[in-house]
């Protein structure tokens, strides 16, 4: 039995040991349920931007190219993460965008011609846990709590994981940046302090 808090150094190890027990059967099926949840309960008749991370496979990450792949056929715009130094750029995905691995492993575009703007109606995020008040923790660079901070205001992010928050996160802090939603293969959390025009 786990305890009820744990820091963000515990629950990384914790949930990345977890996540690496999954088969590549396992992955898809999670990430296939994933997938159809998300499709049935936002409303995405008015998206037209998006942003979502290309999942990173030796990490056994949720595989966001079904998520790509229906935006492209209902003509949402996709844009994907580059990091360039310390910074986080956006990045447009299109069918014939060459991919590239970088030097962490993670596939990113070979262009770096980016999107200054942040104006996303949707920002769909990786993350290793997320607890109950939709505190997320990825992988300790913290690119995304500072990507975060430059959307605008009327940006949902939307967490994608395979585990239903547990434990407590016990050193939060000013930097991080909230998730407004979360999807499991279970159930979908709500975060989001109103309603969301996204959501059905």
């Amino acid at each position: 039995m786990y305890s009820s808090t744990l820091n963000k150094s515990e629950l990384r190890k914790l949930y990345l040991k977890e996540r690496m027990t999954f088969s590549k059967e396992e992955i898809e099926d999670y990430s296939q349920t994933i997938f159809e949840s998300f499709l049935k309960f936002f409303d995405l008749s008015e998206v037209k931007k998006v942003h979502c991370f290309l999942p990173i496979e030796k990490f056994n990450e949720i595989n966001t190219f079904l998520f790509i792949h229906y935006f492209w056929e209902n003509n949402i715009e996709v844009y994907v993460p580059k990091i360039i130094g310390e910074e986080m750029i956006s990045i447009k995905l299109e069918k014939s965008t060459e991919l590239i691995k970088n030097s962490w492993g993670i596939l990113e575009p070979k262009s770096n011609l980016y999107l200054s703007e942040n104006n996303f109606d949707l920002v769909i995020t990786p993350l290793l846990y997320c607890d109950k008040n939709g505190n997320r923790i990825g992988y300790g660079k913290g690119f995304y709590d500072k990507f975060f901070k430059k959307l605008n205001l009327e940006t949902v992010k939307i967490g994608l994981n395979f585990f239903t928050p547990i434990q407590q996160i016990s050193d939060i802090s000013d930097f991080d940046e909230k998730l407004d939603y979360l999807v499991t293969p279970t159930e979908i959390l709500s975060f989001f302090d109103g309603i969301s025009k996204f959501t059905k």
